[in-house]
């Protein structure tokens, strides 16, 4: 995967200004999601990036994140993990919570959905302030599992949100 793949997939995303608010502008990734040979394209970039790594699981944020993350993990084989905002999993979980621009949320994971040492990728469309997959990393480590790495399709650099998930390395292919 090269320079190209990447700015093929970097010219598909679409700017929305003032969404969900005014002053944001949203990163829509549905142009991305839509075209067979950008979605696969994206989906490659992450599969490439855990080849050759023994990677148990893909754990995936809701929503975004599950779209993305199923789909490598079913090409690398292995089961794939959703966390999910509280109240949506139907057994026991354990939750995280995060702070957002105006107060609180949480995530949550079922107890069982990953074991001591498994060896785990995070998997997300976007890398924002990085509340939420701060929650998520210490989800999976409240598991004993090895997360590996964070993966992002988009960062947002200006919001520093990689700090939020030191030590676990990060990778985004899309930087702004």
């Amino acid at each position: 995967m090269g320079s190209d793949t990447v700015e093929r997939l970097r010219a598909a995303v679409r700017d929305v200004p003032d969404f969900p608010k005014k002053g944001i502008v949203f990163k829509d990734i549905t142009p991305v999601l839509s075209h067979s040979g950008l979605f696969r394209a994206s989906i490659d970039l992450f599969v490439e990036r855990c080849r050759g790594r023994q990677i148990d699981k893909i754990v995936g944020i809701d929503a975004r994140g599950f779209v993305f993350g199923s789909a490598v993990a079913y090409e690398l084989g292995v089961g794939f993990v959703p966390i999910r905002k509280r109240g949506k999993l139907p057994y026991k979980t354990e939750i995280a919570k995060y702070s957002l621009e105006y107060g609180e949320a949480e995530m949550e994971m079922h107890t069982d959905a990953v074991r001591a040492g498994e060896r785990v990728v995070l998997v997300d469309d976007l890398l924002a302030t990085g509340g939420t997959s701060a929650a998520a990393a210490l989800l999976i480590r409240k598991a004993g599992a090895d997360l590996v790495e964070a993966q992002f399709l988009i960062e947002l650099e200006f919001l520093e949100g990689r700090k939020r998930l030191e030590p676990t390395p990060v990778t985004s292919f899309l930087k702004y």
